[in-house]
Formats: C-alpha cells, sequence, structure tokens
C-alpha cells in the first residue's frame, strides 16, 4: 500500500465522519443484527450481484428513485426472519424523533438486507420473531466503537472453509477522505486460499490487521476445496442459504449516482477477497453511503475514493473471518483454530 495512504485511528467504518455501528446478537440461538446509523440523514444507494439477495426497502436507492437519504442500514442474520429487525431500528428511530417528515408524521427510512444463518448449531426454536428486539438493541448500542468477528450481523455466519464473521476497515486518501467498509460475511466461497492459511485479500493488507502472512506464494490456485460449510450443514449449496452483505461509506460529498457506482465498484473489492463470490447461490449486496453534503467530487477524484473503496471491502472480509471467536456448539472451526 502506498505510504500516502493509510488506515483511519479505529480502522472502522467509523472513521468515516458522523458514523456510528451499533451490534447485538443472541449467543443461543447464533444470530444477530448490525445497524449503521448517523448524526443526520446520509445519501445512499447499493447493487447486488449475488442471485439470491434478501432485502428491505432497496428500490428505494435505485439512482432514479427520488428518495435521496436514508436514517439508517441494517445488515441481520435470520434470513428473511432477519428483516424484521428493521421494524426495531425503525421503532428506535422514531422514538428520537428522527425520519422522513410528511406534515406532523416522522417516517424512518431504513432499508436493511440478511445473510442466511439458520443452519450454523444454534437454537431455532423461538415462538417470537427475535429481530426487531435484536434491532433496536443494535440501535441503542451505536457508537464509534464496536466488536468485529463474532458479533452482530456476523455471530452465525459462516464461510466455505471456517466461520465468517462481522468485519470493517478504513483508509484514509493523501487529500484527507476517508473510506470504510462494514461487512457480514456468510460466503458459499472461501476467504482463504487451499489449505486455509492465506487470505486471498492478502496484497490488501495494511500492517498485520488479520495476521500478516502476507499472501499465498504458490501459484495455480484455480480449483476450490471441497467446502467444509456444505458438509457441516449437511446438504449440496443451495440458493438462499449464503450471502456476503456490505456497506461502503465516504465522507465525501457523493450524490446518490455516485453512490451507487460506489457499491458497483466495491464489488471487486469481494471478488478479490472471496473465490467464488457472486454466485447465483449467494445474495451479494454493497450499499454506497455518502455523508459529506458541501461541495462535489470530480470524475477523477472519484475514481480514487471507488477503488479505495473496493480496497477497504476486501481487507474488511479477511478482517471478519480473522476476528471470528469459538462457541459452544459451533459446526466450523474459526480460522485462528486452524
Amino acid at each position: 500500500m502506498d505510504a500516502a495512504y493509510k488506515t483511519g485511528p479505529r480502522n472502522l467504518i467509523t472513521d468515516v465522519t458522523g458514523l456510528r455501528v451499533g451490534n447485538a446478537q443472541d449467543d443461543r440461538i447464533k444470530t444477530g443484527s448490525s445497524v449503521l446509523v448517523a448524526d443526520a440523514p446520509f445519501t445512499a444507494s447499493v447493487h447486488v450481484m449475488g442471485g439470491a439477495p434478501g432485502t428491505k426497502e432497496t428500490d428505494l436507492l435505485a439512482p432514479d428513485k427520488t428518495v435521496q437519504q436514508v436514517d439508517a442500514l441494517v445488515l441481520s442474520g435470520g434470513s428473511a426472519y432477519g428483516l424484521d429487525a428493521c421494524s426495531g431500528v425503525m421503532d428506535g428511530l422514531r422514538a428520537m424523533g428522527r425520519g422522513f417528515a410528511l406534515g406532523p408524521l416522522r417516517i424512518p427510512i431504513v432499508p436493511g438486507a440478511i445473510i442466511f444463518d439458520l443452519i450454523n448449531g444454534g437454537a431455532k426454536d423461538w415462538d417470537e420473531n427475535p429481530y426487531r428486539a435484536l434491532g433496536r438493541a443494535a440501535l441503542d448500542a451505536a457508537g464509534k466503537d464496536f466488536a468485529l468477528g463474532t458479533a452482530g450481523a456476523g455471530t452465525g455466519a459462516l464461510a466455505a472453509m471456517q466461520k465468517g464473521g462481522l468485519g470493517s476497515a478504513s483508509l484514509i486518501l493523501p487529500d484527507g477522505t476517508t473510506l470504510g467498509a462494514l461487512v457480514a460475511v456468510n460466503a458459499l466461497g472461501s476467504v482463504t486460499t487451499p489449505g486455509g492459511q492465506h487470505f486471498w485479500a492478502a496484497p490488501f493488507e495494511i500492517g498485520a490487521e488479520f495476521g500478516g502472512l502476507g499472501p499465498d506464494p504458490r501459484g495455480g490456485l484455480v480449483r476450490p476445496e471441497p467446502s467444509l460449510k456444505e458438509q457441516a450443514m449437511q446438504m449440496q449449496a443451495m440458493a438462499g442459504t449464503n450471502t456476503t452483505i456490505a456497506i461502503v461509506a465516504t465522507d465525501a460529498p457523493l450524490t446518490k449516482v455516485q453512490c451507487h457506482r460506489l457499491a458497483v465498484t466495491a464489488h471487486d473489492g469481494m471478488a478479490r477477497a472471496i473465490v467464488p463470490s457472486h454466485t447465483p447461490l449467494d445474495g451479494d449486496l454493497v450499499f454506497g453511503v455518502a455523508t459529506g453534503s458541501d461541495g462535489s467530487v470530480d470524475a477523477t477524484a472519484f475514481r480514487d475514493i471507488a477503488a479505495a473503496g473496493a480496497i477497504c471491502l476486501s481487507r474488511a472480509i479477511a478482517r471478519a473471518v480473522y476476528a471470528a471467536t469459538p462457541a459452544a456448539g459451533d459446526i466450523l472451526p474459526c480460522y485462528r483454530q486452524g
């Protein structure tokens, strides 16, 4: 990495001015939710490249739709059940007086996306959907510092060869623009090269943020290993049971169209860090977010911002798996147990 580029002080998405993240999880169920919220509504868009997404309110984020800003974004476990985490976040924001004003009413705009973590060794015998409460708890916990790995939306996540998790990373450009990524890694593909030691994202590592082993020195790594995730779940890969969902954010004053392109480019970072990615059996999705409101960003500056966003996402994916910790009932080992 060019010496002119550096991580933010936390190496988290919350290095982007105004952003906060909250996590909540239920260790018995092995699931959780994460929320990204800001001091004020922020510009957002989205791009989906996986074949099996699970989402709420993402149509609003298309560049041609009239809604320009949102109040929060939610990443959650729970498959379709997990979309109810957005309702809990809406409840909390409404209580704060936040939301789109329509006469005397306030309607918080809270898009979200989910991963499938229903077959991961946790109890799934609830009588009442737990995700609304998890969403509200995650919002209440939102702050600048938050846990990675087996936390929030990454609590029950699994990648092909080891536990997945929640990851984040940041990057400051030479002109001071800050980028950050937040991701829940529950991929069909592997984040590590065959043998499970080296991360695909290793060329982008800064310092030893995910172990410092460097790139795999071998070539010809074109054949993936049999997925331990499929074996542990006792099924062949099925549509909807895998997904990597992410947010890439910047403090630059991007338009909604530029936020969409930021999300599109960030998928390059996902493809560099997970092999394979964007399969028909994944719901891979990236939200693009901008908190800046003063000025504009020209094409040359935006090129550098978008490229940095992709690098942040690659690093955040590796950090998610590196930070995962073991828990009772796990069906896959953690990276650092290997």
